[in-house]
């Protein structure tokens, strides 16, 4: 249980929330909702212990597990099944008991060391916990392969699928879960909706998946950034999206009939106030209309939505990008071998393949992110090449936003800066904030801007609706769809490859490539 008292958060100088109390409770399924920058990231740091409100209290009974938007962790030489049984103590355990048996084959007096970690792993759960941890692994689509693999070969989508097992498999008390669908296929989606739905202990998520809120909360806590405030709704997603409208509905007419009133009374004293006889009455009169607008809540603002366009295309040669025979392994676990690639200017490209496949990384070979075992990439006459990375890695996260956007784009001036992350909800101090503080969302939209000022013409995007409200959203694929260069899109969203409308289709890990074809949409959320 997690109860919070007279809870102030801030980001920076800028005010959150003011005075919030609230508490999660065994069965509490609660939806944190809001505007992209609103807190909400914020909110389940402070409530996980891992950052301190600016005032306060957060009370937490029973233990608490975390799913950050950006799950990392320092040993990237531990494999991703040892990582999993961390959560109860077992990874340790296995370890002793693996070595102990390498040692039996050479010394009799090893056995005592195995008998002992043996005694260990039984009282921990033993079997059976490995057991279950493995089916959680599976249904988050983590095959004995991969689990076997050290987590520094994995890609960004299975370490955060690793980073979930882990927690669901720990049985904490409560969780807190910040855009847990993200990188996951459409199986793993249905198996932890599933699991959410079953679950027995309090439960925060932070989700722009509708369709898992819908399935799984039955509370909803709207964070008001406007107002500082967090509102809280006793009831379902659908309840709720009901109920917030016949708020609005009603604040809407208490705010129409407060300023009628108000307007009256204050054209009334402005009648009386010439009138020396009637002056203090008109006073008093318009005071009276002062606190009659200042006791009726205002009118919810409709929600400001980044104006999201990408770069008008330099211009380039026939094949601006070109890659032959590109090779990637970690050690001797094999990723794809003898990719060829050809990016025509114009041209539109989805990569496809299942989790592991290997799509980010050859992404990141064709950004100079990283280098191939085999292969050349070729860059074409003219190429200006702009890269969008699942995992933000493209923004320093010690700068500030402005800074992050003069490193990408030198020949803006302050002022020219300062107006293009304006329209992408940069505004006043926002624009000085470090990056590392942003939430998800913030730092998409960060990552786009410095996108447009790039002036790219191929771009490569990893995953670009990650993160992104719904009206965020809508803007990054008209802005997919308007963009005139070319196009090579790594994503799960069947909504991103509609707007993409593309022409070819490139298979990993076998790096097989055809014309695309509608048959090849059913691949996309299986990706």
């Amino acid at each position: 249980m997690i109860t919070a008292v007279d809870l102030d958060v801030r980001a920076g100088a800028r005010l959150l929330l003011s005075g919030a109390a609230f508490r999660v409770a065994p069965g509490d399924k609660i939806g944190l909702v809001g505007r992209n920058g609103a807190g909400k990231t914020t909110l389940t740091k402070i409530l996980a212990g891992l950052a301190q409100p600016a005032a306060g209290t957060v009370t937490r009974v029973g233990s608490v597990g975390h799913l950050p938007q950006d799950p990392r962790t320092g040993d990237l030489g531990i494999t991703a099944g040892d990582r999993i049984l961390s959560a109860r103590g077992l990874d340790r355990i296995v370890r002793e008991l693996r070595a102990a048996e390498v040692a039996m084959a050479a010394d009799d007096g090893a056995m005592r060391a195995y008998v002992r970690a043996e005694a260990e792993f039984q009282a921990r759960g033993g079997y059976p916990a490995e057991a279950e941890a493995a089916r959680v692994a599976a249904g988050l689509g983590l095959p004995d392969r991969v689990l076997a693999q050290p987590l520094g070969t994995l890609s960004g989508g299975q370490r955060r699928r690793v980073e979930l097992a882990r927690i669901v498999f720990a049985g904490h008390d409560t969780l807190l879960l910040d855009e847990p669908t993200n990188h996951l296929d459409a199986d793993s989606i249905g198996w932890l909706r599933a699991f959410l739905a079953s679950y027995r202990g309090g439960l925060v998520l932070i989700s722009h998946d509708t369709g898992l809120l819908e399935a799984t909360v039955n509370r909803v806590f709207h964070l008001d950034a406007d107002r500082a405030a967090v509102d809280v709704y006793n009831v379902g997603w659908r309840a709720y999206l009901a109920q917030r409208e016949t708020d609005d509905r009603r604040r809407r007419r208490e705010r129409v009939n407060a300023e009628r009133k108000a307007g009256a009374l204050l054209a009334q004293a402005g009648r009386m106030r010439a009138n020396v006889n009637t002056a203090v009455a008109a006073r008093n009169m318009a005071r009276r209309a002062e606190r009659m607008l200042a006791v009726t809540e205002p009118e919810r603002r409709t929600e400001k939505v980044a104006r999201i366009r990408l770069p008008e295309p330099a211009p380039c040669g026939r094949t601006p990008l070109t890659a032959m025979g590109l090779t990637k392994s970690y050690g001797s676990l094999e990723v794809f071998t003898g990719v060829d690639l050809a990016v025509d200017r114009g041209s539109r490209v989805v990569i496809l393949g299942l989790n592991g496949a290997g799509k980010t990384t050859l992404l990141r070979i064709l950004a100079g992110r990283e280098r191939p075992e085999a292969g050349l990439v070729v860059p074409g006459h003219g190429l200006r090449l702009g890269y969008y990375a699942q995992e933000h890695e493209t923004l320093d996260a010690e700068r500030t936003v402005r800074e992050n956007l003069a490193e990408a784009a030198p020949q803006l001036t302050d002022g020219e800066a300062r107006r293009i992350l304006g329209s992408f909800l940069f505004s006043g101090d926002d624009a000085d904030k470090p990056a590392g503080v942003l939430s998800g969302g913030e730092k998409t939209r960060l990552a786009l801007a410095t996108l447009v000022c790039s002036g790219a013409n191929t771009l490569l995007l990893d995953e670009p609706t990650n993160n992104l409200d719904p009206a965020s959203r809508h803007e990054i694929l008209e802005a997919i769809r308007a963009y005139r260069g070319a196009i090579v899109l790594v994503t799960h969203d069947e909504g991103a490859v509609e707007a993409l409308r593309p022409d070819r289709v490139l298979l990993l890990p076998e790096g097989a490539e055809d014309l695309w074809s509608p048959g090849y949409t059913d691949l996309v959320s299986l990706a």
